[in-house]
């Protein structure tokens, strides 16, 4: 095996989202000498970006003041703010939250946005790199972390090296900055490692499924912001939708689902796809096509969930420390703030060392605070975590003690504790997409298939044998792109993988209740291109 080349910068950052690029944008505005480098594993920024998205513009202000006079291309101003109820035939208009009031923010496409902020990033001197993804980080004898390793590129399913072989390079820096995203595989490592969450509870998610749409002339209503909840879910299971109204006749619609759900049979997928002919959707679609669809994991569990940010030359900032603010729906400033704020802590001490207690003192994790025992809440129901939100929103989420967060696969309940409620679907399935098949092609996932496979799961039998028996292998239900069936009878009954289908939300990594499952990143530039999620 011929040496590997190395590229060394002065800091490395592992993901090209709304905190990697902030964080980099900002280390070049305070220290223009400084070599730091930006890499992603999608084929272009943003292709691997999605969320709702409404942002509160401030941090952006700060980050780049003239930002206005040159928007990303998606960037409605916020109108009107609705929140709904609904049950199966129906619903009603709730009082809108404070949290949920957007005057003075932004609808944007997050992925528009990356892609928007990469050439301001290049501008300053930034390497941006997309298609380049990190498949192990670098350590020194003392086990700090010294860079991350590229994967290769031209391996076999076998792992024979095929003709168009390159060996992946090492890049090394004094400062790696992990900015993944939720559940970042290689942040999952060196959670593990270096022990980040001993004190603090288990990271919690959600897993959130998007749809753009574009509408029938004069539908849409730009500005208009609509949350809501109630049907399709049940009473146990936390979930909610959004409808964003953007420019242009179009729309971008969606439903998160708390993955902390007890249901084994609850199929996120279809919650989402039975909301959209609800009477109240299904006049707004009716007569429109699907642009683009996509899904991806949301880390919800907050302050106390929040890991260690830093171990020897590395440190986390945004989803993969996990910055959202839950109740406003809101990450994107959080993470453009912490971004910037991890520059000028690297700026101000010429390395990570100090950088969790800077975090912990900043303006992020006040925010944080304030809000600790919104999702909690719900784990004990709907109208208890209802009751506990009016309570953490009149005292301005002050109560004297924190609820507790608990690990989303651990809550899982086998078939013989819990029994399913009956859904209460409707029948018609008019809208498309009509099944995960014809949805992942609208998200453009693209794997060569003669490639390892990246959703590694450690002993197939217990799917076959315990898993099947004892929760009737949820894998087939909670991905949201069709990667996991059983498929054979008897003997001949095993698991299959269509690893081509993924969308990299993350959720099997997540959701598994015997935690088997490892995803880690195909071939650099694999996997779906979402257009304006």
């Amino acid at each position: 095996m011929s040496e590997r080349d190395v590229m060394e910068y002065d800091v490395v950052v592992v993901g090209a989202g709304p905190a990697g690029l902030a964080l980099a944008i900002r280390l070049k505005q305070l220290k223009a000498e400084l070599n730091v480098c930006v890499i992603e594993k999608s084929s272009t920024i943003g292709a691997h970006i999605l969320s709702g998205a409404v942002i509160e513009p401030g941090p952006l202000d700060e980050l780049l003041p003239g930002w206005r006079d040159n928007p990303p291309p998606i960037c409605v101003p916020a109108g009107d703010d609705e929140l709904w109820w609904l049950n199966k035939t129906g619903g009603f208009k709730l009082p809108t939250p404070p949290q949920l009031s957007n005057h003075g923010n932004f609808i944007v496409s997050l992925g528009a946005l990356c892609a928007w902020l990469a050439p301001q990033a290049e501008a300053l001197g930034v390497e941006v790199y997309p298609g380049f993804a990190a498949a192990e980080t670098l350590h020194d004898d003392s086990g700090a972390v010294t860079g991350v390793r590229i994967g290769d590129m031209g391996v076999a399913r076998d792992g024979s090296h095929k003709p168009g072989y390159t060996q992946g390079i090492d890049i090394k820096a004094p400062i790696t900055v992990l900015a993944e995203g939720a559940r970042g595989h290689l942040t999952k490592r060196l959670v593990k490692q270096f022990k980040l969450d001993a004190d603090c509870d288990p990271q919690t998610y959600s897993i959130g499924i998007k749809e753009l749409w574009q509408l029938p002339p004069g539908r849409a209503k730009p500005g208009l912001i609509q949350h809501g909840m109630g049907w399709p879910a049940d009473n146990a299971t936390y979930g909610g939708f959004f409808v964003y109204h953007l420019d242009k006749d179009r729309v971008a619609v969606g439903y998160v689902t708390g993955l902390d759900y007890r249901d084994s049979k609850l199929p996120p997928f279809e919650l989402f796809q039975q909301l959209k002919h609800h009477p109240k959707f299904k006049p707004l679609l009716e007569g429109g096509s699907i642009l683009s669809y996509g899904a991806r994991a949301i880390a919800s569990g907050g302050f106390q969930s929040l890991p260690k940010c830093e171990m020897p030359g590395a440190m986390l900032i945004g989803d993969c420390a996990g910055t959202l603010n839950l109740p406003k729906i809101k990450g994107t400033h959080q993470a453009i703030r912490g971004g910037m704020l991890a520059a000028e802590h690297i700026v101000a001490r010429a390395g990570s060392a100090g950088w969790d207690a800077t975090l912990r003192a900043s303006p992020v994790m006040a925010e944080l605070r304030k809000v600790r025992n919104f999702k909690p809440g719900f784990h004990r129901g709907l109208w208890l975590g209802l009751l506990n939100s009016a309570w953490e929103t009149i005292t301005g989420g002050r109560s004297p003690w924190t609820l507790r967060n608990h690990a989303d696969h651990a809550q899982t309940r086998k078939l013989s504790e819990y029994e399913s409620p009956r859904r209460d679907f409707v029948k018609e399935k008019s809208l498309p997409p009509r099944d995960r098949l014809a949805a992942v092609f609208y998200a453009s996932t693209q794997h060569d298939e003669d490639q390892p496979v990246h959703l590694r799961v450690s002993d197939t039998s217990i799917c076959i044998d315990r898993c099947a028996q004892e929760y009737d292998n949820p894998c087939t239900r909670f991905c949201p792109a069709g990667v996991y069936e059983m498929v054979g009878s008897g003997a001949e009954r095993r698991l299959q993988i269509n690893a081509a289908n993924c969308v990299h939300c993350k959720t099997c990594d997540i959701k598994d209740p015997y935690q088997i499952i490892d995803w880690v990143t195909p071939e650099g530039g694999a996997g779906p291109n979402y257009q304006n999620l």
